[in-house]
Parts: C-alpha cells; structure tokens; sequence
C-alpha cells in the first residue's frame, strides 16, 4: 500500500510531507493516521530540531476527506486532534510550508504550526457553512491566530481569501512570491536551530501564556524563569560561546 506521508530528516530538519495529490491532500482516516505517526517519529527523534510541514501536488489540504463523511458511520475526526494538538504544544517548533491552496480542515493544521509561509498564489476559505457544517475542531487553533474581525468574516461567509489577506489577519507568517517559497521556509528553519533547544521551547510556551497572566504574576514568573535560566547548562554555554566568539554547541554543524 502506498504511503500518503512522508517523512525526511537532514540537517535537524524533520520534513514531513502530506502526499496524496489525487484527492487534493484531503483528511482521510489513512492520512490523519500516518501523519500522527511521522509527528510523533519527529518529536522523539533527538536530531530533529524543527519540524516542516508540506504537501505535494497544488493543494496543500483541501480539508475533510467528503467521500469518508458520506459513509453511514464515518469517522468525524479522525486523528485531527491529536495531530493538532502536537503540533501546537510541540517543544520544537514547528513550520507550516504550504505549496498552495488550503480550505477548511487543512487550515486547522496551518494554524496549529508556530509558523506558516505560502506562496502568493495561495488561496484559503473556510468552507464548512456551505456544507452545512461548523469549523468547530479548528477552530480551536484558528481562533488563536485570527483577528476576531476577520474570523467573523471568513467563517460565517465561506468566501474565498488571497495569501496577501491571509498573512494580514494572522493565517500565515509570510507571504511570498512562489520562487521565494524554499528559500524563505530554509531562513526560519536555520534561525530556530541557532537558538538553544530548551530556550526555544520555553519561549514558544512562554509567547501564549505570559499574556494570560497578570501584570504582576507575569514579572514575577518570569524572573523566576529569567534566573533559572542564566544560571542553567544550556545558559551558560552560550555566553561562553558568545565570549569565545563560537557557535554555542547545539548550533556547531
């Protein structure tokens, strides 16, 4: 049977790639399963320092597997949360590589990854009133990183967005010109390798929690945190390296 997923480890990057271009990278029960599979591989694997997520073919994911949702039943979710919530409480970060277009479900993976670059090309919707269903699962990172206005806007119409408009609601990081597309995926992936494996992992934690906490609370946890880690191994190897004018030793090639 062939694989719908893929996985690929070389320079600490874990590249895991969605491979069912006939149905469009569509969610089926099959996919969702080896795509958890190939997360958790990246996850527990010590050489991956960050993790790539793409497709082949035009379409990144076209959402729901429909044929499977027609089924008397079907699987509604699948392993879809499971795969979200690795992705979002991942300690290694985690980069979305969308090589086109992504609707409805497939947009709840882009969401879940800290990191999301797509080319100009791109274009996104939220499908589901049309179908005469909700967003609900994604909606739960979705509504992380959308800016309330245009969530409104684009899950209660359905209506059909550009990468442009997608980038400026907080969809994507970037977006880019398709030949840049590589380029720009390859500068996230090498600036999160210099930085130390445990600080980037406590940053990205600290970036959704911190605005949560008080003022007070957040100043007193967090120089709780800032001491604990000057004062820590990984800490104190990268001031040593930048007195010695050295790469620090998680980021020597």
């Amino acid at each position: 049977m062939t694989s719908l997923v893929h996985k690929e480890l070389a320079d600490g990057v874990a590249t895991i790639t969605l491979d069912s271009p006939p149905n469009r990278n569509a969610l089926s029960v099959r996919l969702l399963e080896e795509l958890r599979g190939h997360l958790s591989w990246a996850l527990a694997e010590p050489g991956a320092r960050v993790i790539v997520l793409t497709a082949t073919g035009n379409v990144f994911s076209s959402g729901a597997d429909l044929k499977e949702q027609r089924a008397a039943g079907a699987p509604i979710t699948g392993a879809l949360p499971e795969i979200m919530t690795l992705l979002w409480e991942s300690a290694k970060p985690a980069v979305c590589r969308l090589n086109g277009t992504a609707r409805a479900g497939g947009l709840g993976l882009v969401a879940s990854c800290d990191f999301a670059i797509a080319p100009l090309t791109a274009s996104f919707a939220f499908t589901e009133v049309r179908l005469g269903v909700v967003p609900a699962m994604i909606s739960v990172p979705v509504l992380r990183r959308l800016d309330p206005r245009a969530a409104a806007e684009y899950f209660l119409t359905g209506e059909v967005f550009d990468a442009a408009r997608a980038a400026e609601i907080g969809l994507l990081s970037r977006a880019v010109p398709e030949e840049e597309l590589d380029a720009t995926v390859a500068h996230y992936a090498e600036m999160l390798i210099k930085g130390g494996p445990e600080a980037v992992a406590l940053t990205k934690r600290l970036v959704r929690e911190v605005p949560k906490l008080s003022f007070e609370d957040g100043l007193r946890r967090m120089t709780e945190l800032s001491a604990e880690r000057f004062t820590s191994e990984e800490g104190q190897e990268g001031i040593a390296a930048f007195w010695e004018k050295r790469p620090p030793k998680w980021a020597a090639r």
